[in-house]
């Protein structure tokens, strides 16, 4: 009879618990805490929207530009603009990010040496300092956008490499060893094993990263890129509606930024599904057969 794998026995222990249940005088406590932040919260938008109204910046004259085609087409060339420099920055920083977190992990000390130079240097230079460098370094032969995709890579790469070091070091030890012993080489390891596993223990920080990288964005408006922010500046500043302008682009990022986040928290849930089911592997398999024969 073959012992039956450790990953399937589902332990039946108790879980614990870290804090005491609250009694009816704690309740009572946290329900009046509750409203008593809720009443703040309103008061303060309150509070807020007095302000504009005494400001005249909620009159229909303010907010009449924003039915006009002409500027929802401007804002959605913005959001475009924007959704676009951060899904290509994403890809490349996240290939690059990759890149250095193996770098980083090699065997071989040059190798690690120049992954941790180029780590260290770009995350310590500010983003707008690396898309003013892409920018007039390449003295016009780069455009705003290649400019802006390459200070995002460039940063937000270095950023993720550390965070694919952190994931992967953290994973059990076992796993490369046991990828050693069946002769997989150690790229085969990093490629098949340990790099998807890392992937999917980081992925709230990886998808935080992105969520900066798209807000990050926001800074080719420097250069002349037509992104969202410059979409809302230009608007404001024709219809002298500064604050309304800027109060409908941040209501378009809130949305970018939910949706991302409403992505990530589905790939979150089909991970962690894939990861606690129960599924035999081709290993399991044979050494069932064999237990027969």
């Amino acid at each position: 009879m073959t012992r039956r794998p450790a990953w399937l026995t589902r332990s039946s222990a108790p879980k614990s618990v870290l804090f005491d249940i609250p009694g009816p005088r704690a309740r009572r406590v946290n329900f009046t805490l509750s409203v008593v932040g809720v009443l703040l919260v309103l008061a303060v938008i309150a509070w807020i929207v007095m302000r504009l109204d005494d400001a005249d910046q909620l009159t229909a004259a303010k907010w009449e530009p924003f039915t006009y085609t002409d500027i929802q087409n401007a804002l959605i060339k913005g959001m475009w603009a924007t959704i676009k420099a951060a899904a290509v920055g994403t890809v490349f920083a996240l290939a690059l990010g990759a890149i250095l977190a193996a770098g980083r992990l090699s065997d071989h000390a040059p190798v690690r040496w120049v992954a941790t130079t180029i780590i260290e240097l770009f995350r310590a230079l500010p983003l707008l300092l690396l898309i003013f460098f892409a920018f007039y370094l390449g003295k016009g032969s780069i455009s705003p956008f290649m400019s802006v995709v390459i200070g995002l890579t460039l940063y937000n790469g270095s950023v993720l490499a550390e965070v694919f070091r952190a994931g992967i070091n953290s994973l059990p030890r076992g796993q490369a060893e046991a990828a050693y012993s069946l002769g997989l080489r150690k790229s085969q390891t990093m490629r098949l094993i340990l790099i998807p596993q890392a992937v999917r223990a980081m992925l709230p920080s990886i998808v935080a990263q992105i969520v900066v990288l798209l807000k990050d964005s926001s800074l080719g408006f420097i250069i002349a890129y037509p992104e969202l922010l410059r979409s809302v500046q230009q608007i404001g500043a024709q219809y002298f509606n500064l604050l309304p302008a800027f109060i409908v682009g941040a209501a378009i990022y809130i949305g970018i930024n939910l949706t991302v986040a409403g992505i990530a928290k589905i790939l979150e849930v089909r991970t962690r599904h894939s990861k606690t089911g129960i599924r035999p592997t081709a290993l399991d398999e044979t050494a069932l057969l064999d237990s027969k024969l």
